[in-house]
């Protein structure tokens, strides 16, 4: 691998290995550092990476993280950039530096002290969180699937549960096995789907001495329509399909406490569930607010020109979940989807090539290709959007084979497409030799 050197090539570093900040370094590594034009890095906290929309599969047992899981090592290396293992906590924008928290062992000692980490043109690509509100017991009580590792948390936890009431005959209590999801959007939607497959097939693998009708799955959704902002003929399909599966789906329901047995409505009512997943609303990190002087908005994202540089710094990008970036013409800013993060990753990395080749940068314009929810097996339900034929509401198989398009998008961002071929022929054959659930 070339390695430039930072007095006289452009040190850029990507904070965030999610999908736009991966594919990102991923081709400034192929179109600069393979050629000794600049210096590249990617920073992540975690080792590995796994695209976003995986992890309600991972979740429910449905797909084996370690099967899909990226590298970041072996891709760095094969990609000509540096990967750093650390989690950012601070900016200089003076110094040209970000700060890095200290790493430590699974065990609690001290891998790393804290670090800085410096920098010529900086791209934080760091993604978003759940928004709990400040709703009473929701960051004690509840499951999210922001990360492998929260995802991977849950399914432990559900896998757990099960076995406990395997070996005491059944179901002894109210809600004992019951999943409580709030939020009506596409994580809690597809999420629910999940488990209900997840719930049939640890019964077929001998847990048999709990029925899949002990299992209660509930959705409590604020709004009055399930996908909020989507077309209301794909909320209702989506709707109509939850229903059919058993799934509870509460409609105009705000909770407004979590405790240990359950959550507590609006209204009075409690919804005991020993599992609960909070999957409403999205804010960028905690870390992210005013950090270096730079603007953000209540949600913590990083304002954004046009040009996707960050308002009060040229020098600093921001893209994907993490940016607030308004919607040219509609008055709102770009919605966070895995869309949005690869239109935003292949938009800064022309404008970093146009940067330095002494060129105007563009601005960013995001098009909307529509929005598809995945049912599992049962159904998948969408909308595409395009220039020729305007927005065409689609379902079931279609929908299913242009879902798993997106995925195959990313991967061909990543590998290319040798790579991805092999990649779907090495999937055909471990899916039929794997269980089909997760059991460890």
């Amino acid at each position: 691998m070339n390695k430039p050197n930072p007095a006289q090539y452009p040190r850029i570093v990507v904070v965030g290995g999610g999908a736009g900040g991966l594919e990102l370094v991923t081709q400034l590594g192929k179109k600069l550092g393979r050629k000794g034009r600049a210096d590249i890095t990617l920073i992540d906290s975690s080792r590995t990476h796994i695209w976003k929309p995986l992890l309600h599969e991972v979740a429910a047992g449905t797909l084996d993280s370690h099967d899909d899981e990226l590298e970041y090592l072996a891709q760095a290396s094969d990609n000509h950039f540096r990967f750093v293992l650390g989690r950012m906590n601070g900016l200089d924008r003076q110094q040209k530096q970000i700060r890095l928290a200290p790493l430590f062992s699974a065990g609690g000692e001290q891998i790393m002290p804290e670090r800085t980490f410096p920098y010529d043109i900086l791209v934080i690509a760091v993604g978003s969180v759940c928004n709990d509100f400040g709703i009473p017991g929701v960051a004690e009580h509840c499951m999210f699937l922001d990360s492998t590792e929260e995802a991977e948390q849950f399914q432990n936890h559900l896998l757990e549960a099960y076995l406990r009431a395997q070996s005491a005959g059944g179901t002894s209590k109210p809600g004992e096995l019951d999943v409580a999801i709030v939020g009506g959007g596409a994580t809690g939607i597809e999420l629910s789907a999940q488990l209900y497959q997840a719930a049939r097939l640890l019964n077929s693998y001998g847990l048999d001495n709990i029925k899949p009708s002990d299992i209660k799955i509930h959705i409590l959704e604020a709004s009055p329509t399930l996908l909020p902002g989507l077309p209301d003929r794909l909320s209702r399909a989506t709707l109509e399909q939850l229903r059919s599966l058993g799934i509870d789906v509460m409609l105009g329901v705000k909770v407004v406490e979590v405790t240990g047995e359950g959550m507590r409505t609006e209204s009075g009512d409690f919804i005991r569930a020993a599992a609960r997943v909070w999957a409403a609303g999205v804010k960028a990190p905690d870390f992210l607010k005013d950090i270096g002087g730079l603007e953000t908005n209540r949600i913590n994202q990083l304002v954004v020109k046009p040009t996707l540089q960050t308002t009060r710094d040229d020098d600093i990008y921001a893209i994907g979940d993490c940016a607030a970036c308004e919607w040219q013409g509609k008055g709102v800013n770009v919605p966070p989807r895995a869309q949005s993060a690869h239109q935003m990753a292949s938009q800064v990395l022309e404008n970093i090539r146009y940067r330095l080749n002494g060129r105007k940068q563009k601005d960013f314009k995001y098009l909307d290709y529509g929005s598809l929810v995945s049912l599992g097996k049962y159904s998948t339900v969408g909308n595409l959007m395009g220039n020729l034929m305007g927005s065409v509401m689609i379902e079931g198989f279609v929908a299913r084979m242009v879902y798993l398009s997106l995925y195959k998008m990313h991967q061909f961002a990543l590998f290319g497409p040798f790579r991805v071929l092999l990649l779907m022929i090495s999937s055909f054959f471990s899916h039929r030799l794997h269980p089909r659930i997760k059991l460890h």
